[in-house]
């Protein structure tokens, strides 16, 4: 396999590893040669996910919306070594209008999806940087959502937090390039996990996003984790700051 299409000892921390795209990253990533930290809140769930996956596999059992699940993941990457890929894939919705939410409940989205983003981003800056080099930069790849770009009904505080988080990677993006480290995000549509599967087995509304998809289908899992993989190659050396929607033509469906 050419360099530039490889992810062959890059060491990868992926975020929410245990199922649903973080799963389908890390197998991608795995099968790409990539050397693997797995973060997720159930150890048995990350042993089983490891157990599968070829090469150098470490898992990191963490609550990433707690301080202590932080602590544990940064002390995990120093112990490890050099840090040259962080995937944000950890998400979490709670649909209700607003009207209905709690403030703690807005808080919560808030703290999985955006705040443990955030804060990854900011600790583990020094391992990045330090891994990083003019000839193979290191990456950061958000897993945000079309929720951020445009309405959807899976409410407003999902919403917001997947808009803040491309932002996020906008200025990243500018003030990491020097280092150099590229950050960019993913914006899913409808995506053939558990998560969706929820609203999804109602057929009416199934029909609906199908009529709003050019391509006609749900996507899969695996081709939300290559586009990841993609943008953490040497092939993408030349792209940061971008939000490369994964939608299967959603967002630029017009009337």
């Amino acid at each position: 396999m050419s360099h530039a299409w490889s992810l062959q000892g890059r060491r990868a921390l992926i975020t929410g590893a245990s199922r649903g795209l973080g799963l389908a990253t890390a197998q991608e990533f795995s099968r790409l040669g990539a050397h693997l930290i797995l973060v997720a809140r159930g150890q048995e769930a990350l042993e089983r996910v490891a157990a599968d996956l070829a090469g150098e596999v470490s898992i990191v059992p963490a609550d990433l919306a707690t301080a202590a699940g932080l602590d544990a993941v940064e002390r995990a990457v120093t112990r490890l070594g050099p840090l040259d890929l962080l995937i944000n894939n950890a998400g979490s919705n709670i649909r209700k209008p607003v009207a209905s939410l709690t403030a703690e409940e807005f808080r919560e989205v808030m703290r999985i999806n955006l705040d443990a983003c955030f804060e990854l981003c900011r600790r583990l800056y020094p391992q990045l940087a330090a891994a990083a080099t003019p000839e193979r930069a290191a990456a950061v790849v958000n897993n945000a959502s079309v929720a951020g770009m445009t309405h959807l009904r899976t409410g407003a505080p999902y919403g917001m937090s997947k808009a803040a988080m491309i932002q996020l990677t906008r200025n990243l993006a500018v003030e990491w390039a020097g280092d150099p480290i590229r950050v960019n995000a993913v914006a899913p549509w409808y995506i053939e996990t558990p998560l969706a599967r929820q609203v999804l087995d109602d057929p009416d509304y199934a029909s609906e996003v199908l009529a709003r998809t050019p391509l006609g289908r749900v996507g899969q899992p695996e081709e939300v984790a290559r586009t990841i993989a993609f943008l953490c190659m040497p092939a993408a050396s030349y792209i940061t700051g971008q939000t490369l929607a994964v939608d299967g033509g959603f967002s630029v469906l017009g009337f």
